[in-house]
């Protein structure tokens, strides 16, 4: 057995059933899937594990894959998410083959109707909201047919025609599939797939009164575009009979098949996009690209990489079981990403300065910057070094505890691509807190080795106070407190982590400074981070990515 087949993952159920179907030559005009968002918000990290799986079995099985705004509803869509949905899912990595709208089938749905009230499936229905419920009944008890069931279809004609050409009031009659009031599944009695609106639509103005309901669109939209296999998650399959009745009971050349898998639930975020509207609506979150956010947008302003996110939904894998998948696993394939591709530099966040008294005032060495250890090819950077340095706080302490190594009160320490310092003193405020130390260096150090042999454990990170310039961090954490946020009664916004945001200042090196919006760097020893597209010339923001390690998890 070769190697190749020992490595190679076992398909999905998904797969298998796509593979299954290409064996039978199901489809031999080849394999069609599609990725068809509602354009009424910006597309999250949920959208994106529904996208590697709409596109990549097309890819996988050389056939192609429509990107579809699903617009039938005009009362929250809006041309900002169109434009949103097609960058996000470009930069993902995907090249839908058509991009089509929903709405340019309008006319072809109408027709569709038009076609089962005629097969007597269909029906005009005069009953409110409430009225309905009566008939419909519940689980537990079966339902009774609707007075709409006894119209003649030419009288079923009539009133759909005159619904269409706006003569009745919004919400005083609809369009019914004619199926079975006695149904076990309360969607099959007699759902609504027509409904009275008026409201302009964002691409279609006021040419229509009346708007189809998603379960009459989507099957439709599938068969319109010749899609094969239609992927849903697991809340629409209690929906697929409808979906399968409607295609049944309509001729169309290729018959699609709709199949199900678990949506992503990622812990310490929500992703209802009713909740996300919220937190931008009310100011929680700067807007949807807020690195906080679990929007596409947001990740890629947080310095995700694409790569990232599809190595997260492979690894995920496709199954037929919700479950919560913990951040961690998604912080995990970032860093692993970036670990590859992210430049290193150097910047201090909490500077406490350092003076070399054994240095010139006017003494400048330009050290040579590793960029990435893990790209021979990314080359190397000079930094400049000089009698006067920041580092971190925290890389020194006046009373050392045991196996702490970074530099202390006659204590030696490797600064990173320059030389051995050693504390020779330290200087303290009215407060007794250490604001200064006072360190010689070893000039036969240069590069971060002793001729002489001699060791030292720690390695700190350090820049220079003369050339060093001042930016703004932004230092992110989970959003909520909470893995699952606003489960049971309680408000998800009472759960809301009041430190997923702090902004500071720091210190870089000038290269630093050079920085793009959206390139993402390692700040060495502290993290990942991306440049902000709030960044001037003047000064960088820079929005952390993820740490370098789980820090989360030792917060538990």
């Amino acid at each position: 057995m070769s190697e190749e087949i020992l490595n190679e993952k076992p398909l999905d159920f998904i797969r298998e059933i796509v593979a299954e179907d290409i064996k039978n030559n199901k489809y031999p005009d080849g394999i069609v899937t599609r990725f068809p968002p509602e354009p009424n918000g910006y597309l999250h990290i949920g959208h994106a594990k529904a996208i590697c799986l709409d596109f990549g079995v097309a890819e996988e099985n050389n056939g192609i894959c429509h990107l579809r705004m699903d617009d039938t509803n005009p009362t929250k869509e809006d041309m900002e998410y169109v434009e949103s949905i097609i960058e996000d899912v470009k930069w993902l990595g995907f090249d839908p083959s058509h991009l089509y709208y929903a709405s340019d089938y309008f006319e072809d749905m109408y027709n569709c109707a038009v076609k089962l009230i005629k097969k007597g499936l269909a029906y005009v229905c005069s009953l409110t909201p409430e009225e309905f419920e009566e008939y419909r009944g519940n689980s537990e008890r079966v339902g009774r047919d609707t007075p709409g069931r006894s119209q003649s279809i030419e009288e079923n004609l009539d009133l759909f025609e005159r619904m269409r050409a706006g003569e009745f009031e919004d919400g005083s009659k609809v369009l019914r599939a004619r199926i079975d009031m006695t149904s076990p599944n309360i969607h099959m009695r007699d759902p609504v797939i027509y409904r009275i609106r008026r409201i302009d639509h964002f691409r279609q103005g006021n040419k229509w009164c009346i708007y189809p309901m998603y379960d009459f669109a989507h099957c439709l939209e599938d068969a319109f575009e010749g899609v094969t296999h239609s992927f849903c998650t697991l809340e629409f399959e209690i929906h697929r009979p409808l979906y399968d009745w409607v295609l049944d009971n309509l001729d169309f050349k290729v018959r699609p098949y709709q199949h199900e898998f678990s949506r992503l639930s990622l812990s310490h975020t929500v992703m209802s996009k009713r909740k996300l509207l919220q937190l931008v609506k009310e100011n929680y979150v700067r807007n949807w690209d807020d690195p906080r956010m679990p929007t596409i947008c947001g990740m890629r302003r947080r310095g995700v990489t694409a790569a990232a996110l599809r190595n997260f939904a492979k690894g995920l894998g496709i199954t037929k079981f919700n479950g919560l998948t913990d951040m961690a696993v998604l912080e995990h394939c970032i860093r692993e990403d970036l670990n590859k591709k992210a430049s290193r530099y150097l910047a201090v966040l909490n500077p406490l300065k350092v003076t070399i008294t054994n240095m010139a005032d006017d003494f400048v060495d330009y050290l040579d910057g590793v960029n990435n250890p893990e790209d021979e090819s990314a080359g190397t950077r000079k930094i400049p070094f000089t009698k006067h340095l920041y580092i971190e706080k925290t890389d020194f302490m006046v009373e050392p505890v045991k196996g702490y190594f970074r530099l202390a009160p006659g204590k030696e320490v490797r600064l990173r691509y320059a030389y051995f310092i050693k504390c020779e003193e330290f200087v303290t405020d009215e407060n007794g807190e250490v604001i200064e130390l006072k360190c010689t260096y070893d000039p036969e150090t240069r590069g971060g080795n002793a001729p002489d042999g001699r060791k030292v454990k720690g390695t700190i990170h350090w820049v220079s106070a003369d050339y060093c310039k001042e930016a703004e961090v932004r230092l992110y954490d989970r959003l909520f407190t909470v893995e699952q946020p606003g489960m049971g009664e309680e408000d998800f916004l009472t759960q809301l982590n009041p430190d997923s945001e702090k902004v500071a200042s720091c210190y870089i090196e000038p290269a630093l400074a050079e920085i793009k919006p959206y390139e993402v760097v390692q700040f060495e020893r502290v993290g990942y981070f991306a440049c902000d597209k709030d960044s001037t010339d003047e000064k960088r923001v820079f929005n952390r990515t993820v740490t370098l390690k789980d820090s989360w998890a030792k917060k538990q």
